[in-house]
């Protein structure tokens, strides 16, 4: 990549960046042409090779992105912090809101990229997500107090429960083509109040 590249201003690095998103969202990596990328960016296509060798050298980058933007919103927040394990899910909500205003097509990239077999990326893409599969989700549950929710509740199972409810209605939300940020936000605002009245004594 190219150092001029961070140069640019903010704005102007972002629309770059959102047109990747966008374009490897809706396509594999294979189909997704770097003339189109360079349109959705509003640049040309010998610009866009000039801040990046490359398909695959821009792809790579995109993902080292989603990892960074991720990490920077979760520090930031202190989301991990939180004793109520409800307030945790929505304030990790409200983290996935502001990165989906700023980045609108970043989560749809992250699953499509994830799940992408392409010879040419799949070992590079391992290893940047290896580390994170290491990580346990039981290693980010805030310390519960069973007095606090029903009688012989299972509460790693709950936790569990909720963590896989959570990820599989953001992934079909993400896959209508009427996306709305704000609604999706407002039905799963909902979903976690019924786990509340559903397991809080």
């Amino acid at each position: 990549m190219n150092d001029k590249f961070y140069a640019l201003p903010e704005e102007k690095r972002n629309k770059i960046i959102n047109a990747g998103f966008r374009v490897f969202s809706r396509n594999s990596y294979r189909k997704s042409p770097m003339n189109e990328i360079a349109a959705e960016a509003g640049i040309s296509k010998s610009l866009l090779f000039f801040y990046f060798r490359n398909k695959k050298e821009f792809f790579l980058f995109l993902w080292e992105n989603v990892k960074n933007i991720t990490i920077e919103y979760l520090t930031r927040s202190d989301v991990y912090k939180e004793t109520d394990i409800f307030e945790m899910i929505i304030k990790g909500l409200q983290i996935k809101l502001e990165m989906m205003h700023k980045f609108p097509d970043m989560g749809r990239f992250a699953l499509k990229a994830y799940y992408d077999e392409d010879d040419e990326i799949k070992d590079e893409l391992r290893a940047i997500v290896e580390p994170f599969q290491q990580l346990s989700t039981n290693q980010m549950i805030p310390e519960l107090d069973p007095a606090q929710f029903k009688e012989g509740l299972d509460l790693e199972m709950m936790y569990k429960d909720m963590y896989l409810a959570s990820e599989g209605f953001l992934y079909h939300e993400m896959q209508k083509e009427d996306f709305d940020v704000d609604k999706m936000a407002a039905e799963f605002e909902k979903m976690v109040d019924f786990w509340r009245k559903l397991y809080h004594r």
